[in-house]
């Protein structure tokens, strides 16, 4: 037992039979740092037993962690049991990993904060369940277009045809989860020209995330192979919909949905009620980790676009099946927070939403009464409503103010990463625009 209580598990899984018995050559063994990027190494399996025991090393500089050339290796443990065969390489088989670094948890690394938080969520009593709708564009390898030039009608959504002209891609996609046991249920063409969705169930939420993880490179991968690319930008065409990822979130103790309650209006609990008060309290702090770029506030704080609405929230407030709100409750027992976007860390989203929630639990946060209106049309006159931050750095001004949160995630999580997103924002701002430039030359 690691000192601040994660366990070291010895995984019944052995690696090594799983690769003679499915004809595995290789193992990705893969993280995903602090900005969402995934990283690996390329193990034979010949090897795959002693990374297995001791874990695949990495120099943690090298990637997005608040670490230095003189610290030691991060070391990358594999999760036996989040093995998955490459759909379209099945000779390779990728796996997450926790990371370690002097023989306990590195306290940044994404997969271990989201197991922090699940695990001070068992010890109130409840596990949790979630679900992701991964919006996505496929676009042209330089990613200025849209890939499909005959995709542009004004009101795309559920275009027929617009679908079934990426239904090669699309169809693999989906042949590809349904075959690792996720039960995609459906796809579409969502509300943005070139844009598309596919759907899965739901399951605990540290599944959910190493399915998301997998999920976006799948993509990415299949729609090269294709000749287009897949991308998860927020908002890559200003006058288009952008990109959510929508997160479907209930409680559970045992078999028993914690979040259910036949009796009220819109089939809410009590401790579903404060979950979604966590949610509302902290949602500036949380726009950091949800909607982590300075493409992200273009989507949420959007005029509306070519379809006629952005779909995405610009004020806290809830709702029941209304998706003008930032929470949605579509039905009882469970709601949807409809803040996140595609550029969001798989892990730290559900993260997240978990550390928020918790926290209005244990606090007994109340969200005040629902909102049955809609916020595009009506929502001047809802004033005393919290508005969605304007832009990153204001975002990530009340993450590193948030006590609440650094007190779940962990300072050692929200420190390194309000660093580097300080350092992204700096960055951006030393960009001079075109716009800039055409308003201001002759002031």
């Amino acid at each position: 037992m690691a000192s601040d209580g994660q366990t070291i598990r010895q995984p019944a899984i052995d690696l090594a039979d799983e690769a003679r018995r499915r004809g595995i050559r290789y193992f990705l063994i893969s993280f995903t740092d602090l900005m969402g990027v995934q990283r690996a190494k390329l193990v034979p399996a010949s090897a795959i037993a002693g990374m297995q025991k001791n874990g695949a090393g990495f120099a943690g500089f090298a990637a997005y962690f608040d670490l230095s050339p003189s610290d030691p290796d991060l070391v990358a443990m594999p999760d036996p049991s989040s093995l998955v065969q490459l759909p379209w390489k099945p000779e390779v088989g990728w796996l997450a990993s926790d990371l370690w670094m002097h023989g306990r948890p590195v306290q940044q690394g994404p997969r271990n904060t989201l197991r922090r938080v699940l695990a001070r969520a068992a010890d109130m009593g409840f596990s949790v369940k979630t679900g992701v709708e991964c919006e996505f564009f496929l676009v042209t390898p330089d990613g200025k277009a849209i890939a499909d030039t005959h995709d542009d009608a004004a009101k795309p959504c559920y275009d027929a045809s617009a679908l079934m002209r990426r239904y090669d891609v699309i169809a693999e996609i989906c042949d590809s989860i349904a075959g690792l046991g996720w039960q995609p249920y459906q796809n579409d063409h969502e509300d943005a020209n070139g844009q598309f969705e596919i759907n899965w169930m739901f399951d605990d939420a540290l599944i959910t995330a190493d399915r998301h993880v997998f999920f976006k490179f799948l993509a990415r991968s299949i729609a090269e192979k294709h000749g287009l690319r897949a991308t998860f930008m927020p908002k890559p065409f200003m006058s288009l919909t952008g990109s959510g990822c929508h997160a479907h979130v209930s409680l559970w103790d045992g078999a028993r949905n914690v979040c259910h309650a036949e009796d009220d209006a819109l089939g809410l609990s009590q401790a579903g009620y404060h979950f979604v008060g966590g949610l509302i309290a902290h949602a500036d702090a949380l726009c950091a980790l949800m909607n982590p770029t300075v493409n992200s506030y273009k989507r949420i704080n959007a005029p509306r676009t070519v379809s006629g609405a952005t779909w995405s929230p610009n004020t806290v407030t809830y709702s029941g099946d209304n998706r003008t709100h930032m929470i949605r409750v579509p039905g009882k027992g469970r709601f949807e927070m409809r803040l996140p976007d595609g550029a969001a860390n798989p892990y730290l989203l559900q993260a997240a939403i978990v550390a928020a929630g918790i926290d209005g639990i244990a606090a007994q946060r109340d969200p005040g009464p629902p909102l049955d209106i809609n916020m595009y049309t009506d929502g001047h006159r809802v004033t005393d409503a919290k508005k969605l931050p304007l832009n990153l750095l204001d975002a990530i001004r009340a993450l590193d103010a948030s006590t609440a949160l650094r007190e779940v995630l962990g300072d050692d999580m929200v420190s390194p990463y309000v660093k580097m997103k300080t350092v992204e924002w700096n960055a951006y701002c030393a960009h001079l625009t075109e716009w800039e430039r055409q308003m201001t030359l002759d002031c």
